[in-house]
């Protein structure tokens, strides 16, 4: 299908500040819209934003558009620049965010220099509702996912991940319907080291063991989901580097691997070069 959007305006209420996990008022930033200097690979906690994530976010006027970009979309689907300065330009969907529904996507920096808010974006979208042996895929492209540490086989689905955390961790995003939200993680970079997440990384899979995301978001012991981090860390509570749900099944079937290496799973160029 192709899908239309429009780079998102950010926006905010008549006072600027939410309030953060102490009770401190802070301005958020890097929220929405184009967002310089982020890139696939960082740090969720080298930014001192909220909710940051590399390159853009589209949206859609009407909400029941804007509903099925968000569902529609997937990883790995190919996006281009429709209007303005940069027409012509063509990126990669990386994830989604939750609220109203947010679709990420990533472009060369050369490219969001030029993009500028309003400006319309079509996505390519492909692989909701693809199927994989004995594990529910979602949020996907299957031609992606080669881009990934996944191994699939005849009964299961093999993934290395960054780490392997329990369902207690899984913030906002809880309850609803994983095809349109990301898991905020809750964690700090305080926090993170305890849980495993120390030097977690945008583009990272992160495994939540007891978390079925097949239908709405909840706990199912027994059940994993493995997921792709899409965004940077939040102060405020209950949020943290969002996770998008792309693989979901009894844990037998998904087995992982946690890795020592401190290099990015995913970088700018696995999605740029991609044919």
């Amino acid at each position: 299908m192709n899908l239309a959007g429009v780079i998102e305006t950010p926006t905010m209420p008549a006072s600027p500040y939410l309030i953060d996990v102490d009770g401190r008022p802070y301005v958020p930033l890097a929220d929405s819209g184009v967002v310089l200097g982020v890139h696939l690979g960082d740090g969720v906690f080298d930014h001192d934003a909220d909710h940051a994530a590399p390159g853009l976010t589209l949206a859609h006027a009407d909400q029941a558009a804007r509903h099925a970009l968000t569902a529609f979309a997937c990883f790995g689907n190919h996006a281009t620049v429709r209007s303005g300065a940069a027409a012509g330009a063509t990126g990669f969907v990386l994830g989604k965010r939750g609220e109203a529904g947010r679709v990420i996507v990533v472009f060369p920096d050369d490219v969001l220099a030029r993009l500028t808010p309003g400006d319309a974006v079509t996505v390519r979208a492909a692989g909701q509702g693809a199927q994989l042996p004995g594990v529910d895929l979602l949020n996907a492209d299957p031609d992606a996912l080669g881009l990934l540490p996944l191994t699939v086989g005849p009964t299961a689905v093999q993934a290395t991940v960054r780490a392997t955390v329990p369902s207690a961790l899984a913030g906002n995003g809880i309850g609803r319907p994983a095809q349109m939200w990301d898991i905020d993680l809750q964690v700090t970079a305080e926090t993170a080291a305890a849980a495993g997440l120390a030097g977690l990384r945008l583009g990272d899979l992160v495994a939540v063991d007891d978390l079925d995301v097949r239908h709405n978001a909840g706990y199912r012991r027994g059940f994993r989901t493995v997921g792709l981090i899409v965004h940077g860390g939040s102060p405020q509570p209950g949020h943290g580097p969002g996770m998008m749900p792309i693989l979901c099944g009894p844990a037998d079937r998904l087995p992982v691997t946690i890795t020592g290496d401190t290099l990015p799973m995913l970088t700018p160029d696995d999605l740029h070069f991609r044919p």
